[in-house]
């Protein structure tokens, strides 16, 4: 985590702004598989941004793979040891997220995952609904599309990140550790609502967070 943020900071002392941070192996057969009780911390600055939409060339990427997320949206700072109600007053709203990531060795040794802040290349983000405030997930249903035909879903949209406030606490604790703060306005995507969909050939992928919101990507090669 320490050579992990010194990143983070040399990014940020470049001038790109801080958009939050990132939940990741918290499936709990990710976590038995890297021998670890809670899932891992990374984080997103500005220069991963991308629009819904966005065509990425497969050409530079080792073994991509997408995940279609929720991106929980803080309306207020929260510290370490937060009490599970200041967490869920502290988040504004939720949305729909995409993370694109690149497995560029493989995913068994955590401190090399952490340093290389977890494979993060891109994120898309959808708006935040703030109807969803405090974690809200009831009703919600998640739908993928590949090259329009649906290829994943489901209305159980914590059964494989875990509770979302649970999450929230969790980040803000971990941060606490390394002397940083989760802050108003950071966004953390939760982790794949559904297993990550591993990318090898040009397409479209679509995700729908019904009611929502809906984002897409597409991937070509050459």
């Amino acid at each position: 985590m320490r050579a992990q943020l010194a990143l983070r900071r040399r990014r940020l002392d470049s001038g790109e702004k801080s958009v939050g941070w990132k939940i990741a192996f918290g499936a709990p057969e990710a976590m038995a598989r890297l021998g670890i009780e809670a899932p891992l911390i990374g984080f997103l600055t500005e220069g991963a941004l991308l629009l819904s939409g966005a065509v990425l060339d497969l050409t530079h990427y080792t073994r991509p793979v997408v995940e279609p997320e929720i991106a929980i949206h803080m309306g207020a700072s929260l510290k370490g040891d937060a009490s599970r109600d200041e967490a869920v007053a502290a988040i504004a709203g939720l949305g729909p997220a995409f993370e694109v990531a690149d497995v560029i060795f493989p995913p068994d040794d955590v401190e090399a995952i952490l340093a290389d802040n977890i494979y993060q290349r891109h994120i898309i983000l959808g708006a935040a609904d703030s109807s969803r405030a405090g974690a809200n997930v009831g009703g919600l249903r998640a739908s993928i599309s590949r090259a329009g035909q649906r290829v994943a879903e489901t209305n159980a949209v914590e059964a494989n990140t875990g509770n979302l406030v649970d999450l929230v606490r969790h980040t803000a604790d971990t941060l606490a550790l390394f002397g940083e703060t989760l802050r108003a306005g950071e966004i953390i995507i939760a982790g794949s609502v559904v297993p990550p969909i591993w990318i090898e050939d040009s397409g479209e992928i679509e995700f729908t967070l019904d009611p929502v919101g809906s984002l897409a990507v597409e991937f070509v090669k050459g």
